[in-house]
């Protein structure tokens, strides 16, 4: 399992790849910082992913960062899951 990727839940709308970049860069050096977008309607879904250039920043951040509050909101943090297969839907 990759333990320098985290899932960030619960973010404020708000929130861009930018911001959430610039949030969690005080721990360590960033390679990629994502929101996850609706793609109807182009609004965040309100969680995203933060991945770290090493295990060691991530485990940092995901300890100093889970439940604190952005924008009035506690957003939670931890180790990112690998995504599981959905299966296909029919498009008839």
């Amino acid at each position: 399992m990759d333990k320098k990727k985290l899932y960030v839940g619960n973010l404020p709308w708000s929130v861009t790849n930018e911001s959430l970049k610039e949030l969690f860069s005080p721990y360590g050096e960033i390679t990629e910082a994502v929101v996850i977008m609706d793609r109807y309607s182009g609004r965040s879904k309100g969680f995203g992913f933060v991945t770290f250039a090493n295990d060691t920043d991530a485990e940092k951040a995901a300890a100093e960062m889970n439940d604190k509050e952005v924008e009035t909101r506690k957003i939670v943090v931890n180790v990112a899951r690998p995504r599981e297969e959905r299966p296909r839907r029919n498009n008839y």
